[in-house]
């Protein structure tokens, strides 16, 4: 059988940027073997020695930052900037996975709490679970696998990986990068190809699923695994609501550095903005001025402030969404032309609930403005969408914070924060569409593990 190639282009000019062989389900299936065989001498290794590969891991992305962070610009068009900070953050990932490895400590419980129970000790400890399937997507090729990779490995698992067929190649020189680290043959393996090759992993007799994506794939892969834990990380359609007391120009500032990272294609960036009305024209102002500083271009220069989405199929779906906004009564404030796959920065006021822009999750360099005046309507709109990943607020009044903090039905809230605001170690993810479990390395450690307990 002829071997199958996936070719990997520049989304700026369509360069080819690198070829990598198509996995067929017999080398899924050869690759979970593996892995398992590594797995049986692997779970009985120490937290220190889980720790040395780890940080051997992050010192070879050290010495490689460069290639890689030119590599994650190349294939999927994030700025050079933005990529030399995702591999910054991957270092950082991994050296605290391997950290957290050092502290995941059982306990010791009574079994006699109640009359006539007996006087009998349970041990409970936390051991590996097995071999992790991790499928990641194109937007940080590099920091979210290492989400799931960090974590797993600490656990003392193994891992085969899936990344996005359309920024593989940055993962695939993370995975050459561990063997030079001193990964064990089979214990960190790749497979590459798109859904089919998701689907054949996620089949296969893997001990747990963890998926980054969308939702609709994020259920496809649950029900395939069957009864195999699922960690998902499925997108979210996140608000930010500037209340009249806020620091304005801070707000405006990380409304613009968060939402056109990227190129808007973080799945936790600002997508709704609700502005309340005493303070709209002033916040229009502060973001309009913003917007027309940012400079797009080619991703690999470093003046250039914003790049490309993915491919032009994206980008012309966010410039159907924002015409049907129009359509529907949003004002264009900026923005909203199209060049190829990239998307100028765009701002709408006004955008009316019920359309595409506001409904589902955009991934692409467009703010969808919402003003307000009852805070129940804000409160309301959020929790009846299908999302519930983050949401930021900006105010200085406790009342209001307890209230956003304990009313919107979200995995997380960021006061005086926008909602993309994450830091390594702290559990994320959502609720509802949004997804299964939680990632940052001290959570998901105990979402990779086995609880054993031991009565005596």
């Amino acid at each position: 059988m002829s071997k199958k190639y996936l070719e990997i282009r520049n989304p700026f000019n369509k360069s080819v940027v690198g070829n990598l062989v198509v996995s067929t389900g017999e080398d899924v299936q050869k690759a979970v073997a593996n892995a398992f065989e590594a797995w049986k001498e692997f779970r009985y290794s120490t937290p220190f020695e889980r720790k040395t590969l780890l940080y051997a891991l992050a010192e070879q992305i050290r010495k490689n930052a460069d290639a890689m962070a030119r590599t994650v610009s190349l294939e999927m068009g994030k700025t050079l900037r933005e990529a030399t900070n995702e591999i910054r953050r991957a270092q950082n990932t991994l050296k605290l996975s391997a950290d957290a490895g050092m502290v995941l400590h059982g306990e010791v419980l009574p079994c006699a709490v109640a009359e006539g129970s007996p006087d009998k000790q349970a041990t409970i400890t936390y051991e590996p679970t097995g071999v992790l399937g991790a499928i990641t997507p194109f937007n940080y090729p590099v920091n979210l696998l290492c989400h799931k990779l960090g974590p797993a490995i600490a656990a003392g698992n193994a891992v085969v990986a899936k990344p996005s067929p359309k920024a593989p190649l940055t993962a695939d020189m993370l995975c050459r990068l561990a063997r030079e680290a001193g990964f064990p043959p089979g214990l960190f393996q790749m497979v590459h190809g798109g859904a089919d090759v998701a689907m054949a992993l996620a089949h296969s007799p893997i001990s747990l699923l963890s998926f980054t994506g969308g939702p609709a794939a994020g259920l496809a892969l649950k029900n395939a695994a069957g009864l195999v834990r699922c960690l998902m990380e499925l997108g979210g359609n996140d608000p930010m609501v500037v209340m009249p007391d806020a620091d304005l120009g801070k707000a405006a500032d990380v409304v613009i550095g968060h939402r056109f990272e990227i190129a808007g294609q973080s799945c936790a960036a600002v997508k709704k903005l609700y502005l309340h009305r005493e303070i709209r024209e002033e916040m229009l102002a502060l973001l309009e001025a913003r917007v027309a500083n940012i400079r797009t271009g080619y991703p690999t220069q470093m003046e250039t402030d914003m790049g490309t989405v993915i491919d032009e199929v994206a980008a012309q779906e966010v410039e159907r969404r924002v015409k049907l906004a129009i359509h529907d009564g949003a004002r264009l404030i900026s923005g909203g032309e199209r060049q190829a796959a990239l998307f100028q920065p765009t701002l709408l006021d006004c955008v009316p609930p019920n359309t595409d822009l506001v409904k589902s999750e955009t991934f692409g360099p467009v703010i969808a403005i919402r003003p307000f005046e009852a805070i129940d309507m804000v409160i309301d709109e959020v929790n009846e969408s299908e999302y519930g990943l983050q949401a930021g607020v900006f105010t200085n009044d406790h009342g209001l914070i307890k209230r956003f903090s304990r009313e919107l039905r979200v995995g997380g809230v960021m006061i005086n924060e926008g909602p993309d605001f994450r830091a390594e170690n702290v559990p994320f993810g959502g609720i509802k569409s949004s997804g299964l479990g939680r990632e940052g390395v001290h959570v998901t450690l105990r979402e990779m593990s086995e609880t054993k307990v031991v009565i005596d």
